[in-house]
């Protein structure tokens, strides 16, 4: 399924995010889907299998794509036949801040050798949740930060809340990363959200994910997609 990110200045479509759904019941949530895979030792196949599904599914438009941190490890994401790197626009490799990763040094070179082929982009998910180590930001030198839904909840109810959005923000683009921020469901917390300075939104309020890609449906303002190319699902 796919889910819109759209710039928080003008409600124009970004990119969106490519998210794995399985129709088996017992792995129909994500976690316990990629539990049982680093259970059986298949991370890497599963990555890639997501990749060989999602990335043609995405046309010609910027995609983010989940990379699990154990998959770094298994050598998948750096063979040539990959298909993020025959993608005609720019692939977003999104490596979760909140799981810690294992063998640093090594997930960091393969990091490395992916972004030097072009057209890679570097996404640090979920700031704000969990392990929530600044430090991973300056190491990894992201191009995108996205901002846990934990940080977003209620930022236009807390004063306090909402300074300490905007100096994350402010933080990130000192770093030269823009900044998505996750889980908006209200008109209010998009308005609190855009006077941080964040640069991208995503969350129910634009569009639930869906396959075919769902429109953005807010602001009402916001560009239609071409007939027959998107659907309107929600």
């Amino acid at each position: 399924m796919f889910q819109p990110i759209v710039d928080m200045q003008d409600g124009k479509l970004f990119a969106h995010e490519a998210l794995v759904r399985c129709s088996r019941p017992d792995l129909a949530n994500p976690l316990v889907l990629f539990e049982r895979a680093v259970e059986a030792g298949c991370v890497g196949r599963l990555g890639r299998m997501i990749r060989d599904i999602a990335v043609p599914l995405s046309g010609r438009q910027p995609v983010f794509i989940n990379v699990h941190p154990q998959e770094l490890q298994e050598g998948w994401l750096v063979r040539p036949d990959d298909p993020i790197y025959a993608h005609d626009a720019e692939i977003y490799l999104e490596v979760t801040e909140s799981v810690p990763l294992s063998h640093y040094a090594l997930c960091l070179s393969v990091l490395r050798e992916v972004r030097a082929r072009g057209g890679i982009q570097l996404v640090v998910d979920d700031l704000g949740a969990g392990y929530s180590n600044l430090k991973r930001i300056a190491d990894l030198e992201p191009q995108v930060v996205k901002l846990d839904r934990g940080l977003i909840m209620g930022v236009d109810q807390s004063p306090r809340q909402h300074q300490l959005v905007a100096s994350v923000v402010r933080l990130c683009n000192d770093l030269n990363a823009m900044v998505v921020a996750e889980g908006i469901e209200t008109e209010d917390e998009f308005s609190a959200l855009r006077d941080t300075g964040a640069h991208y939104g995503q969350g129910f309020l634009f569009a639930r994910p869906a396959y075919p890609m769902p429109a953005v449906t807010w602001p009402p303002s916001a560009p239609r997609p071409k007939v027959g190319s998107l659907s309107n699902e929600k």
